[in-house]
Order: C-alpha cells, then structure tokens, then sequence
C-alpha cells in the first residue's frame, strides 16, 4: 500500500510541472503560431487543429518528442554526457533566434522551479543545471522533464504522454486568448491531439538520433518571421 501511494505521488509531482498554470513562461510562446494569425492564414478553430497536428507531425516528433525518448536512454545508462550533446544538437538545429531563446528561458525557469521545491534531491537536474551556468549547454525544457520524470521512476510511454499533453494544453490556451478560440472547441481539439500523441509515440519509437532537430520548413519560416512582426501578443 505504501509503495503504491508513493507511485501516485510520484504521478501527481510530475504532473505539477506538466501543469500549464507552473509558471515557467510558456504562455509567453506561440512558437510561430502567432505569425500565422498574423497572415490571416489561421482564423478560427480548423485552421488552429491543422496547425497544432502540424507542429506535433514535424517540430514535436522530431524535437522534444524525441528528445524524451533520448534522455530516457542516457539516463537508464547513466550516460549525463549524451544529454549535453543533445542539448547542443537541438539547439542548434532551430534556426529561429527567438524560438532558441524562448526554450532556454523556459528550462530555465523550469530548473529554478523545481530546484526551489525540492532543493538538490535531484542528482542529473544539478548537473546539467551546472553545465548551463558554465555554458557547456544551453537548456532545453524537454531535458529538464525527462531528467525530473525519469527521477520520479516514470514510465517513458507516461512521460511521453505526459510531456506532449502538457505542450499542447499550454498551445491551446495560447489559442483561446489570441485567435480566440472558444474554450470548449480548444478542449475537443485537445482530445484529438491526444489521440494524436498515441500514434507518435509508436512513430518515436522507432526513429533514433539521426531524426533529432528535423522540422517543417513552413513552421521555421514562420517562426523567424515572428521576430520581425510590427504587433505581437507572445514573444517567439
């Protein structure tokens, strides 16, 4: 009974940071759905959907989708170093600065968060906070969530799930204020999106490191876009 109390706990903690209300400063970032409004190439709910699934075929599958699945493999061998490189890799391969420096502020915040909470207990997260502070890594949000999912003993198929949810809740809030788009049409394109997440996972599965940073080029030149737009709600 106790052990399985504590399997719930370690649930209910990892889904505290997944939580789009933790204040790491993703409702800051529509990365790159804000120039599509802009265009008037996303109006109303549909065209949101078609870009949400979008970003999740190409920037999620291929990024922090996959890096999950990385980590979760470094860190089962102990390997923190391979973390590094695929921070170095990831942030290298985004070719928008501000959607670069959004994510870094992001993990940023995510690290100081979680490290105010429980303090030090978390042995991986330290170091790679310390690589940060000595620039040996730049920071990367999915990074930080596997090193914190992968402490609490959760699955990877659950981090997984976990992870891409809360991405895509946090997009859609995003959706609700700047479209807008009505609260109840954002929830059920959230249910799609889960049902969407499932099919990635198995996709995820079976691509490895060489897949890592690939990207749609609409949704990159969007997102450099963005950095030149005259009115802008979200920050990348």
């Amino acid at each position: 009974m106790k052990n399985e109390l504590n399997e719930k706990i370690n649930y209910l903690e990892v889904f505290q940071i997944c939580d789009s209300t933790f204040p790491i400063g993703t409702f800051n970032h529509s990365f790159g759905m804000e120039n599509y409004l802009r265009r008037n190439v996303i109006n109303k709910s549909p065209e949101f959907k078609i870009w949400l699934e979008n970003y999740y075929r190409s920037q999620f599958k291929y990024g922090e989708g996959l890096l999950v699945k990385l980590c979760y493999e470094a860190l089962n061998d102990k390997k923190i170093d391979k973390l590094f490189e695929y921070d170095d890799e990831i942030t290298k391969s985004t070719l928008a600065v501000e959607t670069r420096d959004g994510t870094k502020l992001i993990a940023h915040e995510m690290i100081t968060l979680i490290k105010k909470i429980y303090g030090d207990k978390v042995p991986y997260l330290n170091k790679y906070a310390k690589a940060i502070e000595d620039n040996k890594a730049y920071g990367n949000p999915a990074i930080v969530f596997s090193i914190f999912a992968h402490y609490k003993k959760i699955p990877l198929l659950d981090a997984f799930l976990m992870y891409g949810y809360s991405v895509a809740s946090t997009l859609v809030l995003n959706a609700v204020r700047a479209i807008p788009l009505g609260q109840r049409e954002g929830q059920v394109i959230l249910n799609d999106l889960i049902k969407l997440l499932k099919r990635l996972y198995k996709q995820v599965k079976k691509i490895d490191r060489s897949y890592l940073g690939a990207n749609a080029p609409g949704l990159e030149i969007a997102q450099i876009k963005h950095e030149t737009q005259e009115s802008r709600l979200f920050m990348s």
